[in-house]
């Protein structure tokens, strides 16, 4: 094995070997991955410039975000059924929450639709809709054109700024619709309150106003703009940090850094040590759920590290080579055992051990994953030959990497991408927090066997993902 640091061993390493031919952890980590989702719409985002410093999302983005999380991909010519089912589809399983006290939850609770029935499509999605507050009338219209305004008007409802468009007085009102560009006269009541505050909140971005101030039928961009708002107003959308172009993208990295702590979860954490203790795993990560960041699987890979210069480099370097893409901050633990015979073990705030019965230790470290979402597939796989190129260790003189690069670095994708060797993800869920073990796939069934005699009660997974090909040999036991 080469040689490092024993810090950078204590740092580095969580992944486990489970082949029993390494007996010191090597310079890598593991980190989640999601199971492999249906084919998405391959539709690629607009091509930035090679560094921009603003991102607007697309009506295309919006279109390939919906196709892919929810199935939704509406007609060229709309009309206002289309429209109400993919709002349906968008509340979802929070419907119920949502809902208003006099449905009580219950789907039953719906008026007697003068234009629909049980069997028509757009029934189930107008009872919803209702029961969420945002159908009022008797009267659907299912079969009518979209125009514009009536999507406004049910989009700001579905984002949830209803209460607020109720507070806005005639004055406040009149100063949202002139910005619009319209006349206060040609809107009115609460509908003119409705419409001022998707002006306001930004539900309406500008690039809509011509299509509102012209009316009339509204456009499947159009249509598709408006779910995506609607889907971020719910935080149902992508969660990131921001773009690799964003002229503020490595503040963020390093305020995301900062402010990670490690992850505690004790509850969990005393399951997967036991595994440590029982030799069915020599390493394992612990994550917080509520990062994850609900990117499109097919343009997605996780890379995974311990440095942040590290990370705001690659930043750099993924721009340096014309990539822009979308970024998450995950914040990571690994867990992995420390042998005695290392010496003793240094304690800092972002490193800690406990002695265990045979006198190892369990170290635990700070790490992240960061996610890419990449604007098309051929980004995704370029990705690859420029780890490959500029930050991947092969010999003891690294100048010509970006700072800290592995030997086994360790980036991976939950669907197929050429060369990339199939292996398989450990997964035990206990609320928001997992802790995950990656292992070869022929041993995946008995280490979670041996999770499940641990914790009958938790959630247990195992599933396949795609690797890199460095990663894959360090689990075959090599050392490069």
């Amino acid at each position: 094995m080469k040689k490092i640091t024993q810090f950078t061993l204590a740092a580095l390493l969580a992944a486990p070997v489970t082949i029993g031919s390494l007996s010191l952890p090597a310079s890598v980590s593991a980190a989640s991955a999601s199971p492999v989702a249906p084919s998405a719409s391959q539709t690629a985002k607009a091509t930035p410039s090679q560094t921009p410093s603003v991102y607007t999302e697309s009506a295309a983005d919006y279109a390939q975000f919906l196709q892919a999380k929810y199935g939704i991909q509406l007609p060229q010519q709309l009309t206002k059924g289309d429209f109400i089912q993919a709002i349906a589809a968008i509340i979802g399983a929070n419907s119920a929450a949502n809902s208003t006290e006099e449905a009580s939850g219950s789907q039953t609770q719906a008026p007697a639709f003068t234009d629909l029935s049980s069997g028509d499509s757009s029934y189930d999605a107008a009872i919803t809709l209702h029961n969420n507050g945002i159908l009022s009338g008797t009267e659907v219209r299912a079969d009518d054109t979209l125009s514009t305004y009536a999507a406004v008007f049910i989009a700001v409802k579905a984002a949830g700024f209803k209460e607020l468009a109720y507070t806005y007085p005639e004055e406040k009102t009149k100063q949202a619709l002139t910005k619009l560009g319209i006349s206060p006269n040609r809107v009115q009541g609460q509908a003119a309150q409705e419409l001022a505050a998707a002006i306001d909140t930004g539900l309406v971005p500008e690039s809509l106003y011509p299509a509102l101030r012209k009316g009339g039928a509204a456009s499947t961009d159009f249509a598709n703009i408006l779910l995506g708002r609607v889907l971020t107003s719910q935080g149902k959308y992508k969660h990131e940090i921001g773009r690799s172009g964003d002229a503020d993208i490595y503040s963020k990295l390093y305020a995301a850094y900062r402010t990670a702590d490690l992850i505690e979860a004790p509850e969990l954490r005393e399951i997967v040590d036991q595994a440590l203790r029982d030799d069915l795993v020599t390493g394992y990560n612990l994550k917080d759920s509520r990062f994850d960041s609900n990117f499109i699987d097919e343009l997605t890979l996780t890379y995974g590290h311990d440095d942040i210069k590290h990370a705001v480099q690659l930043i750099g370097l993924l721009r340096s080579e014309g990539i822009d893409a979308d970024v998450q901050f995950q914040p990571k633990t690994s867990a992995f055992i420390y042998l005695k015979e290392w010496g003793e073990p240094k304690e800092t705030p972002d490193y800690k051990v406990t002695q265990i019965e045979n006198g190892n230790y369990i170290a635990y470290a700070k790490e992240y994953d960061i996610q890419f979402e990449f604007n098309n597939k051929a980004d995704k796989a370029r990705f690859n030959d420029i780890i490959l190129k500029y930050a991947k260790k092969n010999s003891d003189d690294a100048s010509a990497l970006i700072y800290a690069s592995w030997w086994q670095p360790l980036y991976y994708s939950p669907t197929a991408v050429q060369d990339y060797p199939v292996i398989a993800n450990n997964k035990i869920s206990l609320g928001n927090y997992y802790a995950q073990s990656f292992s070869l796939k022929e041993n995946a069934k008995g280490i979670q066997e041996g999770f499940r005699k641990l914790a009958p009660d938790a959630d247990i997974t195992s599933y396949n993902f795609w690797v890199d090909q460095p990663f894959f040999n360090y689990l075959n036991g090599e050392s490069e």
